[in-house]
């Protein structure tokens, strides 16, 4: 059964930084490209950033390029998203998400909430 459980998430003021972490199992975990998407209150799946299997290409969304770092730690079986220079727009449930890069289709886990605040 594939499982994916997300952490990190929290309340910061704007211009914070966060960690997110994704521990993946009960799959390949290095098989697979992985992505992150999030869903803002009364919004759909914005999907944000996705890697493939081995690490070496990622992707921003406009919006979050500059200050968002994927990452994966095949040997650990984890997905990591770095959130830096937060704003408030950046306020959302955080999911990661096993499927193809730029979709926001696929099996995810329960999510981490993020928010920016003052």
């Amino acid at each position: 059964e594939v499982n994916l459980v997300e952490s990190g998430g929290g309340l910061v003021q704007p211009g914070g930084s966060l960690r997110l972490s994704c521990a993946a199992s009960g799959f390949t975990f290095r098989s697979y490209a992985m992505n992150w998407v999030r869903q803002a209150p009364g919004k759909g799946l914005e999907w944000v950033s996705g890697i493939n299997s081995g690490g070496t290409n990622t992707y921003y969304t406009d919006s979050v390029k500059g200050r968002f770092t994927i990452s994966r730690d095949n040997a650990k079986n984890t997905l990591y998203l770095q959130l830096n220079s937060l704003k408030t727009e950046d306020t959302a449930m955080y999911y990661c998400l096993r499927g193809i890069i730029y979709s926001v289709y696929g099996t995810r886990g329960q999510g981490t909430q993020v928010t920016v605040s003052s």
